[in-house]
C-alpha cells in the first residue's frame, strides 16, 4: 500500500500526546508536518527541547517538524488537516482557523467526545463551524505512548466517502500501524466517545478492588448500552463489535495509560472529582461526555443504567458502592432482549 505513496503537506491542530505521536508517524512516512498548539510559551518550549515532556515524555520530535502557535494562511496551505483538539475546546479552536481555512481541505478527526451544549459529535462540530469540508475519522484502540514506541496498533478510518477513508488508510498505514476502513461514521464516533464513560466505571471497579469478573460484566453490559444508543442514532450494530467499539472499550477499561479509567480509579479510592481534575495535565473526555450521553439517552429514550449511575457518582455525590448496589439489584431481565 505504501509503495505508491506520495509525500503530503499536513497540519496537525493540537499538540497533545496523540497529535504529537501521529505527527511523528506521518513525518516518518516522508510528509511535511506542521504541529500547532494554542499556548505560545509551550510551543516555544517544544521548539527548543524537541520533546513533548507534558504529554509524550521520552519521544524526540524530529527537527523538521514545524511547531507553531500562529494561525496563518501558510499554515492552511496544506493537503490534509489532522484535528487533534479535545471536544470541549474543539469549537473555539476551529473558530480561530475559520478565516484562513481553505475550502474543501480534507479534515481527519481523532477527537473522541460529544459536545455538551449541542450534543454534536466532533465531525458535526467541524461541519457546523467550517461548512462542508471532506471529513474522515481516525479512531480506535490506540495509545500515543505505544504508537510512538512502534508497538503494533490497529485503528479505523471512517468517512461517508469511502474513497476518502481509503486515502486516509493509505496515508497512515505502516508496518506497525494498520488502518481499516468503515463507512459508519456515526457508529465509529459514538463508540469512541461512549467508551470513555464506561472506562470511568471500570476505573471505579479498580479503585474498589472489585476483581476481574466485575470488570468483565461491566465491559459487556457497557457495550450493550453503547450499542443501544448508537443504533437508535442511526449507527450499524456490527460497528460496535469492531475496533472502535469493543476494541476501544477493552483498551480504555484495562490500560494504565487510560485517563478516564484513572479518574474512575481515584474516585473508587475516595477522592473527589474536583481534586482529581485539578491535578490532571490532560483532559478526561469521559467526564464531560457523561453529561452529553445522559441527554442523548433522554432524547432517544434509551435505558442506560451504567451511564446514569456514573453521572450520579460524578455530579450528584452518590457513593460508588451505592451505585454498584443499584446496578446489581435492578429487575432481572433477559440478556438477549436487553442487547437486541
Amino acid at each position: 500500500m505504501t509503495q505508491n505513496f506520495s509525500a503530503k503537506n499536513i497540519t496537525v491542530i493540537g499538540n497533545g500526546g496523540w497529535g504529537t505521536a501521529l505527527a511523528i508517524l506521518l513525518y516518518n512516512k516522508g510528509n511535511k508536518i506542521s504541529l500547532w498548539g494554542h499556548d505560545k510559551s509551550y510551543t516555544d518550549y517544544l521548539n527548543e527541547k524537541r520533546e513533548n515532556t507534558k504529554y509524550l515524555k521520552g519521544i524526540t520530535i524530529p527537527p523538521d517538524i514545524a511547531i507553531t502557535s500562529e494561525i496563518t494562511g501558510t499554515l492552511m496551505d496544506t493537503q490534509f488537516i489532522l484535528s487533534a483538539t479535545p471536544t470541549p475546546y474543539l469549537r473555539s479552536v476551529l473558530l480561530k482557523f475559520k478565516e484562513v481555512f481553505v475550502d474543501k481541505t480534507p479534515i481527519i478527526s481523532i477527537t473522541k467526545g460529544i459536545e455538551n451544549e449541542t450534543l454534536m459529535r466532533p465531525s458535526e462540530i467541524i461541519h457546523d463551524v467550517l461548512g462542508d469540508p471532506p471529513v474522515s475519522l481516525l479512531l480506535g484502540p490506540s495509545h500515543a505512548e505505544e504508537v510512538a514506541h512502534g508497538l503494533p496498533t490497529t485503528i479505523v478510518a471512517s468517512s461517508n466517502d469511502l474513497s476518502l477513508a481509503q486515502t486516509v488508510q493509505e496515508l497512515f498505514t505502516t508496518d506497525r500501524f494498520r488502518v481499516y476502513t468503515n463507512t459508519d461514521i456515526i457508529g465509529v464516533e459514538i463508540g469512541a466517545a461512549l467508551k470513555n464513560v464506561i472506562a470511568i466505571a471500570a476505573g471505579i471497579c479498580d479503585g474498589l478492588s472489585l476483581g476481574d469478573t466485575t470488570k468483565a460484566a461491566l465491559i459487556t453490559r457497557g457495550l450493550a448500552e453503547i450499542s443501544r444508543l448508537g443504533t437508535a442514532m442511526g449507527a450499524k450494530k456490527i460497528t460496535f463489535s469492531g475496533l472502535s467499539g469493543l476494541g476501544d472499550l477493552i483498551t480504555t477499561c484495562i490500560s494504565p495509560y487510560g485517563r478516564n479509567r484513572w479518574v474512575g480509579e481515584q474516585i473508587g479510592k475516595g477522592k473527589m472529582l474536583e481534586e482529581i481534575l485539578r491535578d490532571m495535565k490532560q483532559i478526561a473526555e469521559g467526564v464531560w461526555t457523561t453529561k452529553s450521553v445522559i441527554e442523548l439517552s433522554k432524547k432517544y429514550r434509551i435505558e442506560m443504567p451504567i451511564t446514569h449511575e456514573i453521572y450520579s457518582v460524578l455530579f450528584s455525590g452518590k457513593k460508588p458502592l451505592e451505585a454498584l448496589n443499584n446496578l446489581m439489584l435492578r429487575t432481572p431481565k433477559s440478556e438477549i432482549e436487553e442487547i437486541y
